[in-house]
């Protein structure tokens, strides 16, 4: 999949705080699939409390063994009743459902008992296609009538941000509603021409909770 480049490890202290990009996975046609720690941010990342990822003990090693078998704990089981839902919810080609790689990339590896999230570099390659989310919405507190399945969204590069020049602000209209998510706002920044983005689902309670995106090019 040339869409996908190298996986970030990102951690975060909980719901609200910054994200790290405590690691990177790396895959290669010679090499297989490697993991190493990002020595800069995970030292600002223990700061907030992070400690190694389980299984992955030396934060100085590189690690080339077993590291996708690891990570791919995280992915869902595909026996599962819903496993249909979860896979058109994330977009999912079915031919790559074995790949976990690809599967960790495009699902992000979310669970519910931490706060890692495993977000790919993508490359601005044609047809690419990825689901991604707003983050900032628990500090905006926007009140979820701004927002319907029928908005459009608009987006705008945003490199003097202080935090990452790869920032990414979006809108509806000219509503601010937060940024794209760390490490995939990247390909925004290196695409020749401009993606699409759309409403892909969204979770309210008064006010917007979560926000999922489309982004196509």
């Amino acid at each position: 999949m040339k869409a996908i480049g190298n996986i970030h490890l990102i951690w975060r202290k909980g719901k609200g705080s910054r994200r790290f990009s405590v690691g990177i996975i790396k895959r290669n046609a010679t090499e297989g699939i490697r993991f190493h720690y990002n020595q800069e941010e995970v030292a600002e990342a223990k700061k907030q409390g992070f400690t190694a990822y389980e299984g992955f003990p030396n934060l100085e090693k590189e690690y080339v063994e077993n590291v996708i078998d690891i990570f791919g704990q995280r992915i869902i089981k595909t026996e599962r009743n819903d496993i249909g839902n979860f896979l058109d919810f994330w977009m999912i080609d079915r031919k790559y459902i074995d790949d976990k790689y690809y599967m960790l990339a495009y699902t992000q590896g979310l669970l519910p008992t931490d706060n890692y999230e495993f977000l790919a570099d993508f490359n601005p390659v044609q047809g690419l296609s990825f689901v991604t989310e707003i983050t900032g919405l628990s500090k905006m507190q926007i009140d979820s009538k701004c927002l319907k399945s029928d908005s459009s969204l608009r987006y705008e590069l945003e490199s003097d941000n202080p935090y990452d020049n790869y920032a990414v602000k979006v809108f509806t209209g000219e509503l601010y509603l937060g940024h794209i998510k760390k490490i995939h706002c990247r390909v925004f920044h290196m695409a020749k021409k401009s993606l699409n983005i759309s409403l892909h689902n969204i979770e309210k309670n008064g006010v917007l909770r979560r926000v999922f995106i489309k982004v196509t090019l």
